[in-house]
């Protein structure tokens, strides 16, 4: 056959890599040994069977705060069943059990450690979209209503049916009009993204909405919600358009358990899209080509080569891995998010937008309307949310990182010409870009890598993706998403309608319905569990700034000017930690207390939500 088949669990972790990018023995004891590899081969049948005496629904959120103060009850008999074979470490570590009878007693996840209830604020549910695991899609609002860019031929009429009426009740007395040019309308957009699959999606377990989420830039610099649409395709056919919902915001009584449920909804949205397209895609996915294309073409003692390399350690492997156990048909990704066995596909179709360039931050806050080039701030952009904690600290890590590579690269490549003639460096570019990237090959938006800025840009947003990004949008998946009523991952019912039987419970047991709607607690144990493993670093782990050894080069001037990043790393580690201790900031804290410390360079191990490691590696 041309096509590869699937490893059996049984058979172990020999999945081929090259040796330079197999695991080292600390990672594959720390992680994969005893995580992964347990999850789906020993916890998840164990959790299966736990559903035959175990009740398969939380009634309450203190069921689900449990999770975390004691665990699972089980049967001493049951217990024995489940945790036969376990031995030491795994044992301890992936069931938590203590012998007690108690089954997967879990870490308190941070957005619930200081305020068990603060998550269900509006505050909360805005401030997550600058400063939670998905800080990157939000954008400024530039017409309104909200245009679609979906095919009228195909899909009919798409756009946003919110009106002036809707929102004029939070804008602060300012018109649409006013608020718009002010650039304080904002909008947290994944219709376009899921209207093409939902009628698919939706055909599985699966019942959930294509969501918008129009909001307002405060006078204090925080977010407020005005108002989210739920959109479904048309039951007559997709050539019809959307029918579309608008939720409100509400202080009390149903009408607040169904705000609720409409956030909910959003967050099901934006924890999907966050695993598939922000997570896997935009980091794991786009960068092995990179990886191949360097230990192909650039010797091991090209300058380039020993700039990257460190930037890709175990990226081979946690890829493979995850194409085994995570994003492959019937794997853990389908099993706990609501695309289900769409998921490959949806984010293949959304690989279709991907733009290299446009990974450079600068670039990705500009085109989403967030920032504006201004040559007088210090990083040739102003931020219009001037407290956007990812961006705030991610441009002053941008800087460093770009600053490092320049002064690096300028010892080897003394003029454009010095490039031009690179026969390696020309022959991995071209790699790259129609090996690599064949589906791309023939985009103009390439950098030609003729010139010395093209080098440094590329070279930048190769290490800015392997580093600050994927530590932006991985280490925060369990202090977030680790307590699930925060940001569920499935939905599996829709809004109750008025005189519904449904809707009399949602106004007698608002609680119960909620979590009826969103993961089980099946899937839940099973979804924590695997972000639980996801936000861990390992204990050999090489964070930015730092080289696993001081012997990558004999040139002084390269140790030199990589000691002075290292310096600069550190420096914009404290600065960060200043920024995290200022009241006015709002956004770096918000209601639950959690600082925003997923660009904070160094960590130890374990599940620290900080830590920037030198490569995606986990």
């Amino acid at each position: 056959s041309n096509y590869e088949s699937r490893l059996s669990l049984i058979s172990g972790l020999n999945i081929y890599v090259p040796r330079d990018e197999n695991f080292g023995h600390l990672k594959l004891s720390d992680f994969l040994g005893f995580a992964l590899k347990s999850l789906v081969s020993t916890v998840q049948p164990a959790l299966v069977n736990l559903v035959d005496f175990s009740p398969t629904e939380f009634d309450k959120f203190q069921d689900v705060h449990n999770l975390y103060e004691g665990g699972l009850p089980v049967p001493l008999d049951v217990f024995r069943n489940l945790t036969k074979g376990f031995t030491p470490p795994m044992f301890q570590e992936l069931l938590r059990t203590d012998n007690d009878q108690r089954f997967l007693k879990f870490s308190p996840p941070q957005v619930v450690k200081e305020d068990k209830s603060a998550w269900k604020t509006d505050e909360e549910f805005a401030r997550e979209m600058l400063a939670g695991v998905n800080p990157l899609i939000i954008r400024r609002l530039e017409e309104f209503p909200p245009l679609s860019k979906l095919d009228p031929k195909i899909y009919g009429d798409q756009n946003s049916k919110i009106t002036e009426e809707d929102i004029k009740f939070g804008l602060d007395g300012l018109t649409v009009d006013e608020a718009l040019n002010q650039k304080r309308l904002y909008i947290l957009d994944h219709h376009d993204a899921l209207m093409p699959y939902l009628r698919k999606i939706n055909s599985t377990k699966t019942k959930t909405y294509a969501t918008r989420t129009l909001l307002f830039l405060k006078d204090d610099g925080t977010l407020k919600p005005l108002v989210i649409e739920l959109s479904l395709p048309h039951p007559q056919g997709d050539q019809f358009g959307a029918n579309s919902k608008q939720y409100f915001p509400a202080e009390g009584g149903v009408e607040n358990s169904i705000w609720q449920l409409a956030k909910a909804y959003v967050a099901v949205n934006d924890a999907g899209y966050h695993q598939l397209i922000s997570h896997w895609l935009n980091t794991h996915a786009v960068q092995e080509p990179f990886v191949i294309a360097t230990h192909r073409q650039l010797s091991v003692l090209h300058p380039i080569h020993k700039l990257l390399v460190p930037h890709y350690k175990d990226t081979m492997f946690i890829n493979a891995f995850a194409r085994q156990v995570l994003v492959n048909a019937d794997g853990l990704l389908e099993e706990t998010h609501f695309q289900s066995r769409y998921s490959m596909e949806l984010s293949s179709h959304i690989y279709k937008e991907w733009n290299f360039l446009e990974q450079a931050l600068p670039a990705n806050l500009i085109k989403r309307g967030v920032a504006v080039e201004d040559a007088s701030s210090p990083h040739g952009l102003k931020l219009l949310i001037e407290d956007y904690p990812f961006a705030v600290d991610g441009l002053e890590i941008w800087s460093t990182i770009k600053t490092w590579v320049t002064n690096y690269c300028s010892l080897y490549y003394k003029d454009d010409k010095a490039i031009q003639n690179d026969v390696e460096l020309q022959s991995w570019w071209k790699e790259l870009r129609e090996k690599g990237h064949a589906d791309k090959k023939n985009e103009t938006w390439w950098p030609k890598l003729q010139t010395f800025n093209e080098l440094i840009e590329t070279c930048t947003i190769i290490i800015w993706i392997s580093s600050a990004l994927h530590a932006a949008v991985n280490f925060g998946q369990y202090p977030y998403g680790g307590f699930i009523p925060n940001r569920p991952t499935i939905s599996r019912r829709f809004i109750p309608e008025a005189g519904s039987a449904e809707y009399k419970e949602l106004e007698s047991n608002p609680e119960k319905v909620f979590l009826r709607t969103i993961n089980s607690q099946f899937q839940t144990l099973l979804g924590v569990s695997l972000i639980e493993i996801l936000s861990r670093h390992a204990s050999d782990e090489v964070y930015l700034g730092q080289r696993a050894s001081i012997e990558w080069t004999s040139d002084k001037a390269a140790l030199e000017v990589f000691e002075n990043f290292g310096k600069h790393v550190f420096e914009v580690e404290n600065r960060i930690i200043e920024r995290n201790k200022d009241v006015n900031l709002k956004n770096r804290t918000g209601p639950v207390n959690v600082p925003y410390t997923l660009l904070l360079p160094s960590s130890t191990e374990g599940l620290t939500g900080r830590g920037i490691p030198n490569s995606i590696s986990i």
